[in-house]
């Protein structure tokens, strides 16, 4: 069994609430272009899988995005260029479709593709250097990436940590339904939709569907990601790709980084005590929304102590 425990963040004073937590790294903090060396990695299905990689002979550590994210996220470039300085060497993994070009295949990724992350580690592990030291998984990365942990005997990684993770994806589909997370839905809708039309301009788009009469995840995942990716429907998806049914087989060092007030799920979507493997420690903070986790003591003056918590922790591993 794993452990649960307190964490030590305490959010900024003109940031309340998790709506302003979640928002106002992405509305506000500037986003660094770091110089990364590109790498393709052609899938067994004839797709591929764009890397972008730092400089430094450190530690190698994937970084995996959230939905719709990249290098353009507000967490991704900044910490690819933080470690960087901290002595490791980055990999940003675009999942298939989310780097400069679009996939070649229909089907595209999804919080369960978990075939593609093995893909990727095992040609890493393949290198002269050896398996990544570590992964970093955000949102729906980080459900990906603890999916992968969970279900494989011999995972290519040495340790992990999982940020914001939406454990049970129907609830996150629920929870995006109500009050003010229906501006996240919007917002990610429609980057989905305006994603799909770039992919599929100039070809035939595989599927009778109407995406402009899609309102809500339920029917996306249902009309779209389902039948694109081989699921029966929508809650065949949602069942088969949610992490939380793996935690308790996870036996790789594991940090999970998770806000009890994450306005993409609820309370009750957090795991107990008992569902995490042994090597997992699930630290839980009453506030910092969404891979939020803003504190300092002035708006010139933030301090993004999630960045900080990550480097800490892959201080932690790498020391083991």
């Amino acid at each position: 069994m794993g452990a649960i425990t307190r964490s030590t963040f305490r959010p900024a004073w003109w940031l309340p609430g998790a709506h302003l937590q979640t928002l106002w790294p992405s509305l506000s903090r500037p986003r660094p272009r770091p110089d990364l060396a590109r790498r393709r990695i052609e899938l067994a299905d004839g797709d591929f899988i764009d890397l972008a990689i730092g400089r430094g002979a450190g530690p190698r550590i994937l970084v995996i995005h959230g939905l719709e994210g990249g290098l353009d996220s507000h967490y991704a470039a900044s910490l690819v260029a933080r470690l960087e300085r901290e002595g490791f060497q980055p990999i940003f993994m675009f999942l298939r479709g989310c780097s400069d070009e679009s996939n070649r295949l229909d089907r595209a990724y999804h919080s369960g593709a978990t075939e593609d992350l093995a893909e990727v580690l095992a040609v890493l592990a393949g290198d002269p250097r050896g398996v990544p030291a570590a992964a970093i998984g955000f949102s729906l990365g980080a459900n990906l990436l603890l999916k992968y942990l969970g279900e494989t005997d011999r995972p290519a990684v040495g340790s992990a940590i999982a940020v914001s993770v939406p454990f049970v994806l129907r609830d996150a589909m629920l929870r995006l339904d109500m009050g003010f997370s229906r501006v996240y839905r919007r917002h990610l809708l429609t980057k989905l939709k305006a994603s799909l039309r770039r992919k599929f301009h100039g070809r035939r788009f595989p599927l009778q569907v109407d995406l402009d009469a899609i309102r809500d995840f339920n029917a996306f995942d249902d009309r779209i990601t389902a039948p694109l990716n081989g699921f029966e429907g929508v809650f065949d998806y949602y069942s088969r790709a949610s992490c939380r049914q793996f935690l308790p087989s996870i036996r790789t060092p594991t940090l999970i980084i998770h806000a009890i007030d994450d306005p993409f799920m609820f309370p009750t979507t957090i795991p107990w005590e008992h569902e995490l493997g042994p090597e997992i420690t699930l630290e839980l903070s009453d506030h910092g929304g969404h891979v939020g986790f803003i504190a300092g003591p002035w708006p010139w003056r933030a301090q993004y102590w999630l960045e900080d918590r990550i480097v800490a922790g892959l201080s932690d591993f790498v020391k083991r």
